[in-house]
């Protein structure tokens, strides 16, 4: 049975009137919950809000499905610094007596991995990963390079937790800046004042910190630090349960990592930089239930024209 992460007071009471108010749907597995109507349709306010925004600024906008081929997730490093979040899909492919064999433990609630073999996808772990050999293929980047939406995919992290606002699968919203190094930049930091903007406009009191990513071992813990201490990452801090805030959004600089990894060339041929931007969709509808109350109807006007009317 997986390690599942504890949840304080607050956040198993918050959990707790979710479930009643029928805004999520348990489904018997730590950090996997249906959504209720209004809770989704709160989602697809917020995917919309950030669609006009991307497009309003010329990102290209493409959408992928909830898996990628393995061979790419491995080509990508995930797996060198998150292996424990990694979820590779398995299938059955035995003989008859084998496909029995493994009917029988199931049904008994017994082990039946042996009778499982790896398959050529994983779940994605991040919207952004079938960005760049997609956009490898096409060749070089066109002269400043691209922007790309990739809209608000379902993500998967195996991090089984009681926090509601810490799930294995979710809504990411991604957006992918590929070009020059100092464009790049520059879109990452524009965009975290714009994020910021959006979420304050929607009443919600947050704020920008440096940040580093959940790498695995010890080497990991340096590869935070560093990446904490150059300010790879950011991210957008709003109370929702619990002793502290919770990231709602992440802006991330990955440097020539991507660009070397899948051969992205800029208009001159030299090795392409990429960034990152995440808004976390469940997590800002969460906030936003938190702050202005569990029912949508009685929220301010102005917020609730832009997402719920």
């Amino acid at each position: 049975m997986a390690h599942v992460l504890p949840a304080n007071s607050d956040q198993e009471e918050l959990l707790a009137e979710l479930l009643a108010a029928g805004h999520l749907i348990d489904c018997g597995v730590p950090g996997v919950y249906g959504h209720g109507e209004a809770f989704e349709r709160l989602r697809e306010g917020v995917d919309r809000l950030i669609t006009h925004e991307a497009a309003m600024r010329g990102a290209l906008r493409l959408r992928f499905p909830p898996v990628l081929p393995r061979r790419e997730l491995e080509r990508s490093g995930y797996l060198d610094s998150f292996p424990h979040l990694a979820g590779p899909v398995f299938a059955f492919e035995g003989s008859e007596a084998q496909a029995a064999e493994l009917a029988a433990r199931a049904s008994r609630h017994e082990d039946w991995s042996e009778h499982q073999q790896m398959t050529d996808v994983a779940l994605m772990p991040a919207a952004c990963y079938p960005v760049y050999p997609a956009i490898a293929s096409r060749g070089r980047l066109p002269p400043g390079g691209l922007v790309v939406d990739t809209g608000g995919s379902w993500v998967f992290r195996h991090e089984p937790s009681l926090d509601p606002a810490r799930r294995q699968i979710f809504h990411m919203h991604e957006l992918v800046r590929l070009g020059e190094p100092d464009a790049v930049v520059r879109w990452r930091d524009e965009w975290s004042r714009r994020g910021l903007e959006l979420l304050h406009s929607l009443g919600l009191d947050a704020h920008l910190d440096r940040a580093s990513d959940p790498f695995f071992g010890r080497a990991g813990r340096l590869l935070a630090a560093r990446q904490r201490d150059r300010a790879l990452k950011l991210e957008l801090l709003v109370p929702i349960a619990g002793s502290g805030p919770t990231a709602i959004a992440s802006f991330n600089h990955h440097l020539d990592h991507f660009g070397s990894a899948f051969g992205i060339e800029l208009s001159d041929g030299t090795v392409a930089h990429t960034a990152c931007l995440g808004f976390g969709h469940e997590r800002i509808v969460l906030a936003l239930l938190r702050i202005h109350g569990l029912d949508p109807a009685t929220w301010p006007e102005p917020i609730r024209t832009r997402l719920w009317d």
